[in-house]
């Protein structure tokens, strides 16, 4: 009887992509949503079977390293796409106790 590991399973990777998600909308701050897309994006490696799925399905230790590649990639693109932008950071020239 073969065991069922859950790690390797899209559903699981879909699931937690959800759950990071909506944890993101009540604790919005763009932390969460890096990883929940990464998330996403192991769960369609492991549905589709594309790329890393071979290497991924059999251990664990090459998984985290692809979602932790994938995590850093996605936020570097968000923090380029949201980033901070031109005059949203206030620069005070005058102290209030200057006379």
């Amino acid at each position: 009887m073969e065991q069922l590991i859950l790690w390797n399973q899209y559903w699981v990777w879909f699931t937690l992509a959800l759950v990071l998600g909506v944890l993101e909308v009540l604790m919005p701050g763009y932390i969460l949503l890096g990883f929940a897309l990464a998330a996403g994006l192991i769960g369609l490696v492991f549905a589709v079977g594309v790329g890393p799925a071979e290497a991924m399905m059999n251990s664990l230790p090459v998984t985290l390293s692809v979602f932790g590649g994938a995590s850093l990639l996605v936020w570097l693109g968000l923090r380029h796409y949201f980033g901070r932008r031109e005059g949203q950071v206030k620069v005070w020239d005058k102290d209030i106790n200057d006379n």
